[in-house]
C-alpha cells in the first residue's frame, strides 16, 4: 500500500480500478482498515473497480492498520477529515464521489460541510448515528475495542488523552449525526444514497431522518444485506445513483 505524508501524519491507502474517482471509508469504528473491506456487506474496491478509481486508506492510529499520526483531542472528527481530504489533494484530485461503511457515514458528513463543493455525491452504508436509549455506546465501544491495542503500541499516548478524545468525540456531540445538525442535512443538496441497518451503532431511525431531511436523498431497500440476493438488488441501485451523477 502507498503512502501519503502530511507532517507527522502517514496515511497507507490502496487504489483499484479506473474512472470517476471514489473515496471509499471503511467501517469499524476507529479501527477502520482497507483490510475490513474483505468482511463488509461488499467491498467496493471489488465491486466498483470496473468503471470507478477506487480510493480505500487506514484510518489514522486504527487497531491492524498502518496509518499513523497525531491524537488531536481538540478536533478529532476534523483531524480525520484532514486526512481524507488531504489524500484527494495528494493524488490530484478535485472533485470525486464518496462512499462510507458505519463511521463513514459521519465522517461523509463532516466532508460535506468541509468541501461540499468538491464532494459529487455519497453514499452512507449502514451509518452510524446516535441512539438516546445508549448515549454512551461509542465512548464505551472505542475505549474497550481501539483504546488499549493504541496506548500498548503508543506510549506518547495515555488512556486518559484517549477518553478526552472519545468525549469530544462522541460525548459533547451526542446528538444525531454526530458531525452536522439538521439544519444542514435540511441545506444540503449533494445527492445522497442511504442504505440503512438498525443495529445498536447504526440507528435505523437516524438514518431515515437523513433521508426524509436532505432534499437530494434516496434510499435503499431495507433489509438490504439478509441474503446475497438483496445484496446484489441494492448493488444495482448503487451503480444506478453512481452512474446518474458521475460528471460526463
Amino acid at each position: 500500500m502507498p503512502t501519503y505524508q502530511r507532517g507527522d501524519v502517514h496515511i497507507h491507502y490502496e487504489e483499484a480500478g479506473s474512472g470517476f474517482p471514489l473515496l471509499v471509508i471503511p467501517g469499524g469504528g476507529l479501527n477502520s482498515t482497507v483490510k475490513g473491506l474483505e468482511t463488509h456487506p461488499f467491498n467496493p474496491l471489488v465491486e466498483f473497480k470496473d468503471q470507478y478509481r477506487v480510493i480505500a486508506a487506514d484510518l489514522r492510529n486504527a487497531n491492524g492498520g498502518a496509518s499513523t499520526g497525531p491524537l488531536e483531542i481538540d478536533r478529532p472528527w476534523d483531524a480525520y477529515t484532514d486526512d481524507q481530504i488531504g489524500l484527494m489533494d495528494h493524488l490530484g484530485i478535485r472533485d470525486f464521489m464518496v462512499l462510507g461503511f458505519c463511521i463513514g457515514g459521519p465522517f461523509i458528513w463532516n466532508m460535506l460541510s468541509r468541501a461540499r463543493n468538491r464532494v459529487v455525491a455519497a453514499v452512507l452504508t449502514q451509518p452510524s448515528g446516535f441512539r438516546p436509549t445508549m448515549p454512551d455506546l461509542f465512548y464505551q465501544n472505542n475505549i474497550k475495542g481501539w483504546a488499549p491495542g493504541l496506548c500498548q503500541r503508543r506510549p506518547d499516548i495515555t488512556m486518559a488523552m484517549v477518553s478526552d478524545f472519545l468525549n469530544n468525540m462522541y460525548t459533547k456531540r451526542a446528538d444525531f449525526v454526530f458531525t452536522v445538525s439538521r439544519d444542514f442535512v435540511r441545506d444540503c443538496h449533494t445527492p445522497i444514497l442511504v442504505l440503512p441497518d438498525d443495529v445498536a451503532a447504526h440507528p435505523y431511525a437516524v438514518a431515515m431522518e437523513t433521508v426524509h431531511l436532505a432534499p437530494n436523498a434516496q434510499v435503499s431497500t431495507y433489509p438490504w444485506k439478509a441474503n446475497p440476493e438483496q445484496t446484489t438488488i441494492t448493488l444495482r441501485h448503487v451503480r444506478t445513483f453512481l452512474k446518474a451523477n458521475t460528471p460526463t
